[in-house]
C-alpha cells in the first residue's frame, strides 16, 4: 500500500505538469495540522506562482479544476493566498482501513530496494561502567535499527567498544601486581570493581614513574600479541561484557560487539592507501590529511591526524579502518554512527577524507553521523549525582523501576508481588526511554522522573494507558477479534472516528519521516497524536452494545496493534493492565 501523501503527491504532480510543464518537478503535499483545513494540504500553487510571476490563488483554482479525485477526494478547497485543502471521502478511508487491518505491515509500503544498513551505537569503553551519557546513543541506535528491520532492510547493529590502547597496559600491570587472582580466574569480580581498579591504576601511572614504565612495557607485550598479556586483556573484556550485558538486557538492546581491537591490523593499510592517493602530508612529524573547508579558529587549515609523530594511531585511523571494512567487506549501502554531537567535526573530516581517497562515493552510499545532545539535571547542567559524579546508567534505571512500582502498587490493589515487579520493570524502563526519544535528539533535555512517569501528556505512561484501554474494551465485548478482522468492513460515522481512522492510515508516513530524518521523535509524535485521537473517539463513540460495535471494535484493536508496533520500534514494551 502506498502512503496517502505519496498517492496525493502523484496526482497533484500530474496536474501541475499538465498546467505548467516542468516548472515544479514534484507537488508539495503535507498533512493538515488543523482538521478544519481538511486532511491534507497542497502548497505548490505559491511556488509555481513565484516561478511564473503569476497569481497563486488563480493557479490553485486551476489545479482544483483539473484534479480528478477518482473517489478518493471528497472536497478540494482553495484557502488563503493559494493553499489547497484536501478532504478524503469516508468511503475511501473505510476501504483503506479495512486493507490496513489485513496487512501485517499496517499499510507501510514494501521496499523497492533492500539495503544493507549498519548502525553503530552505544560504544562504551572496556573497564568502565555505562553511565547516563551512554543512554542516548544506546536507545536512539536501537530504535533506528528496529525501524530499518521493520521496513525490511538487512541490519547489522555494531557496538564499537573501546577495547584497545595504552590504558590496558596500566590496568593489566595493576591487576597482575595487586589482584592476580582476578586474572587467573580464581576470584570472581564485577565491572564496578574493575572500574575502581582502573582509577587507582591511572593514579599510579600518573604519580609513579616506575609503575608507568612497567605499564608501558605491558602495552608493548599486548601489541606484540604476547600470550599472557592477551589472556589478561581477554579477562578484562569478559568482566566488562558481563556488566554491559546486564544493562543491555534491561533495555532490551541487541548488539554485535566489534571493538577497536578488531580493526587494529587494518590501520597500516589505511596509511598505505592514503599515501598511495597522495593526500598524506607531514606536519610536525605526524601524517595528516588537510581537507578543503576545515579551518581552525585562527583560520589555519585543520589537520586530520592519521598517524602521530611517534608512529601511534588514533581514533581517526580506527574509524577510517572501520569505515573501509564496512564498505569493502560488509558491502553496506547505509552506515549510521549514533555518537554525541561533540564528535560532529571528527566524523565530518573522517567521512570527507574517505570520500576523497575513493573509499566510497557519497552519491551511492549514505554515511551519516547521527548526533545527539546532553542529558541535563534539574540545574540545567550535565546530569550528575549530588556528589558531582556521573550517574551510573544501572542506578538510573533501577530508580525509575522503583518509582514505577510505587505508582502501580497504588493503581493495582489486587496485583501480587511478582506481577508488580514485572509491570514496574516495563513501565520504568519505557518511561526513561520514551522521555529521551520523544525529544528532538539534537537538543539537550532535562531528566525528570516525575515528568516521565506522569499519566498525562506525551509520556510512555499515557501511551501505555491507551493500549491498556483497548485491551479493556476487548475484554468487555468478548468477541473473536481475528474473525472480526477477517469479516468486518470498518465504517465511519462520527468525526472523531474519521480522525482516528485517518491517523491509523498515516502510520507509514510517520515511519517514512523517521527514516528520512533519523529522528525517533517523528514516531513518538505520531503515537502521541494517535493516542489522543483514540481517547477522543473513546469519549464520543460507544463501542459495546451499539450497531457499530464490530466496526468500532476492529478500529480499537487496530489502534492497539499500531500502538504496540510503534512502541516496539521505539524499543518499548506494552502491558495489558496498569
Amino acid at each position: 500500500m502506498e502512503n496517502l501523501s505519496e498517492t496525493l503527491q502523484l496526482q497533484a504532480t500530474e496536474v501541475l505538469k499538465e498546467l505548467v510543464g516542468d516548472v515544479v518537478s514534484t507537488a508539495d503535499i503535507t498533512q493538515s495540522t488543523n482538521e478544519e483545513y481538511g486532511h491534507y494540504q497542497c502548497n505548490s500553487a505559491m511556488k509555481v506562482a513565484k516561478e511564473l510571476k503569476s497569481n497563486p490563488r488563480k493557479i490553485a483554482e486551476q489545479i482544483v479544476e483539473k484534479w480528478k479525485s477518482d473517489g478518493m477526494i471528497e472536497k478540494l478547497e482553495v484557502a488563503g493566498p493559494g493553499f489547497i485543502n484536501i478532504t478524503l471521502t469516508k468511503n475511501f478511508l473505510s476501504k483503506e482501513l479495512t486493507k490496513v487491518a489485513a496487512d501485517p505491515r499496517f499499510g507501510v509500503p514494501p521496499l523497492t530496494k533492500i539495503k544493507k544498513v549498519i548502525v553503530e551505537f552505544s560504544s562504551p569503553n572496556v573497564a568502565k561502567e555505562l553511565h547516563v551519557g551512554h543512554l542516548r546513543s544506546t536507545i536512539i541506535g536501537e530504535s533506528l535499527a528496529r525501524l530499518f528491520e521493520f521496513l525490511g532492510h538487512d541490519v547489522l547493529r555494531l557496538n564499537h567498544i573501546g577495547d584497545w590502547g595504552t590504558q590496558f597496559g596500566m590496568l593489566i600491570t595493576y591487576l597482575k601486581e595487586k589482584e592476580p587472582e582476578v586474572l587467573s580466574g580464581g576470584e570472581e569480580t564485577d565491572l564496578t570493581s574493575l572500574m575502581n581498579w582502573y582509577r587507582v591504576s591511572k593514579e599510579e601511572f600518573d604519580s609513579d614513574p616506575d609503575f608507568k614504565k612497567r605499564a608501558q612495557l605491558q602495552v608493548v607485550s599486548l601489541q606484540s600479541g604476547e600470550k599472557e598479556a592477551i589472556a589478561a586483556w581477554e579477562k578484562i573484556r569478559e568482566i566488562s561484557r558481563k556488566g554491559f550485558k546486564e544493562i543491555y538486557d534491561l533495555l532490551d538492546v541487541k548488539l554485535t560487539e566489534r571493538g577497536e581491537s578488531f580493526y587494529n591490523k587494518m590501520l597500516p593499510k589505511v596509511i598505505e592507501d592514503y599515501e598511495k592517493e597522495g593526500v598524506i602530508e607531514i606536519s610536525d612529524g605526524a601524517k595528516c590529511v588537510f581537507l578543503e573547508g576545515f579551518k581552525a579558529k585562527d583560520g589555519t587549515s585543520l589537520p586530520l591526524i592519521l598517524q602521530k609523530s611517534d608512529g601511534g594511531y588514533n581514533y581517526a585511523t580506527t574509524d577510517t579502518a572501520a569505515l573501509s571494512q564496512r564498505l569493502a567487506i560488509e558491502k553496506a549501502d547505509r552506515i549510521i554512527y549514533v555518537v554525541d554531537a561533540g564528535q560532529q567535526l571528527h566524523f565530518q573530516m573522517v567521512f570527507a577524507a574517505a570520500a576523497k581517497v575513493g573509499y566510497y562515493d557519497p552519491q551511492k552510499v549514505q554515511v551519516e553521523h547521527v548526533p545527539f545532545g546532553v542529558v541535563l539535571g534539574p540545574d540545567k547542567k550535565k546530569f550528575k549525582t549530588r556528589s558531582g559524579e556521573t550517574v551510573k546508567l544501572i542506578d538510573l534505571l533501577q530508580e525509575a523501576i522503583r518509582r514505577a512500582r510505587e505508582l502501580l502498587k497504588e493503581r493495582l490493589q489486587d496485583a501480587n508481588e511478582n506481577e508488580l515487579d514485572a509491570l514496574a520493570k516495563i513501565l520504568g524502563v519505557d518511561a526513561v526511554k520514551y522521555a529521551d526519544l520523544s525529544c528532538h535528539r539534537v537538543k539537550d533535555y532535562v531528566f525528570s522522573y516525575d515528568r516521565m512517569l506522569n499519566f498525562e501528556g506525551n509520556t510512555a505512561a499515557y501511551l501505555l494507558y491507551s493500549y491498556v484501554r483497548v485491551q479493556g474494551i476487548k475484554r468487555k465485548c468478548n468477541k473473536d477479534i481475528e474473525a472480526l478482522f477477517a469479516t468486518t468492513a470498518i465504517e465511519f460515522n462520527h468525526p472523531t472516528e474519521i480522525a482516528l481512522g485517518l491517523k491509523l492510515r498515516q502510520f507509514g508516513e510517520a515511519l517514512a519521516l523517521m527514516d528520512r530524518d533519523l529522528l525517533p521523535n517523528r514516531l513518538s509524535d505520531y503515537l502521541y497524536d494517535l493516542a489522543e485521537k483514540f481517547h477522543a473517539f473513546f469519549r464520543d463513540c460507544r463501542v459495546e452494545g451499539v450497531p457499530e460495535e464490530n466496526s468500532r471494535l476492529v478500529l480499537c484493536e487496530l489502534t492497539g496493534r499500531i500502538l504496540k508496533q510503534g512502541l516496539y520500534i521505539l524499543g518499548l514494551k506494552t502491558m495489558d493492565r496498569m
